[in-house]
């Protein structure tokens, strides 16, 4: 199956932990590379930013990556990418005039409002994943909501026109609903895992107090890092790393940087707050083995890779019950999930879990078990090909029902 990845602004050649590169660079970069395994040709196609970017790049896992020329070659927050998805949608559209996919998946919904307006037309079924919806953004975020004013209208009329959607967690699926799209056209298909990468053995990153915790994202408010650093106060003995960031480890030059060591030193825990920014993708596994807990505390996460990660690598989670961490973090059994945005029970499920190493280890296996059974990216590639194959199916049933209805018009003109 020819297959084309639409992901405009999260490239999987990208390096992850700046403000727009995080869980969806990974989920592209995988998801091809496991279709490809599985004998499919795989083309993404992202926005170039800069001139070296606007060619064609085939990747040691087979697929290809090509830069559309989509706006000034340079990097541009993603919220400032909708003038140019026009000049996106009319180089796929060109593009597939020459090598026509059998499917496009979209992802993000400006991808979506690209790949609609080149597919259409040529009668591609299109499967839609969003990773994120604005309905949700603008819930828990408010006046600090920097989308376009028209996001939810538009991806409301794409959720509409797609002909699946994958949703990456059961909490989507109910916000899908809300926005009038059918069940019966809904899917989900979570993120997945490296389980050649992510493994309890390995090497291991020095720690520097007795106790370890790690969190990893993008360094933006919604992440919550400052709910891991306010529950520090009432960890004695532990340190906290924060991966993620600009990549030159200068966090202090990033307002949200400056605004996490600053609580930091205010509260008096600037000694045991370690902000790393972005590391190779090759020092994550280390940075997650050296855990004691693996924290994740956001106000609210579509999915959220890297507790899958950790998981993997035997290291227990406390996670917000939010989004799609209440799918994969199972309370009581992986580790243990709390209300956003309180640290005092951050501090007292993470305090429990420091003073228990058993139940450590026992939520580290089942995390480990758990990953293996459904998380690996070669079952996320077979469950992901399996809504193609329905979107093509419906879409070869459509054209043959037009055809008939435009021979049976024929006919009885005659």
């Amino acid at each position: 199956m020819k297959i084309a990845m639409v992901s405009e602004h999260a490239s999987p050649l990208a390096a992850l932990g700046g403000v727009d590169a995080g869980g969806q660079n990974v989920h592209v970069a995988e998801l091809s590379a496991a279709l490809c395994r599985q004998g499919h040709e795989v083309t993404v196609y992202t926005r170039r930013e800069d001139d070296a970017s606007a060619g064609t790049v085939t990747t040691e896992q087979g697929y290809r990556v090509i830069g559309v020329p989509a706006g000034p070659a340079r990097p541009l927050p993603k919220d400032e990418l909708l003038p140019h998805m026009g000049e996106f949608g009319n180089f796929l559209a060109t593009h597939w005039r020459r090598e026509r996919p059998d499917v496009v998946h979209a992802h993000f919904w400006m991808s979506g409002l690209a790949a609609l307006a080149a597919a259409r037309p040529a009668g591609i079924p299109v499967v839609q994943t969003f990773h994120a919806l604005g309905v949700v953004k603008r819930r828990y975020q408010g006046a600090d909501d920097t989308s376009p004013a028209d996001r939810i209208e538009l991806e409301q009329g794409i959720a509409q026109q797609a002909d699946r959607i994958i949703a990456t967690c059961t909490d989507e699926v109910f916000e899908l609903a809300r926005m009038g799209v059918p069940r019966a056209r809904t899917s989900v298909i979570p993120c997945g895992v490296d389980l050649a990468q992510f493994t309890p053995d390995g090497p291991r990153a020095e720690k520097s107090a007795t106790h370890r915790l790690v969190s990893v994202g993008r360094l933006v408010p919604r992440k919550g890092f400052d709910t891991a650093i306010t529950a520090l106060t009432s960890l004695p003995d532990t340190e906290l790393v924060l991966v993620g960031g600009p990549d030159d480890g200068a966090v202090a030059d990033e307002p949200e940087g400056r605004r996490l060591l600053a609580l930091a030193g205010d509260l008096g825990v600037l000694d045991r707050l370690h902000m790393v920014g972005q590391v190779p993708r090759a020092q994550v596994a280390p940075l997650l083995r050296s855990a004691d807990v693996m924290v994740c505390t956001p106000w609210y996460e579509p999915f959220g890779i890297t507790p899958l990660e950790a998981m993997a690598c035997g290291v227990p989670v406390v996670a917000s019950a939010v989004g799609g961490l209440i799918d994969t973090v199972v309370d009581g059994v992986t580790g243990r999930l709390v209300t956003p945005r309180e640290p005092a029970k951050l501090a007292a499920a993470v305090g429990d879990l420091l003073a228990a190493p058993d139940v450590r280890r026992q939520y580290g296996n089942a995390g480990h078990e758990r990953v293996h059974a459904r998380y690996s990216w070669d079952r996320i590639g077979r469950d992901t090909l399996r809504e193609y194959r329905r979107a093509t199916a419906a879409a070869a049933g459509g054209r043959s029902l037009d055809r008939r209805v435009r021979a049976g018009g024929s006919a009885e003109g005659r």
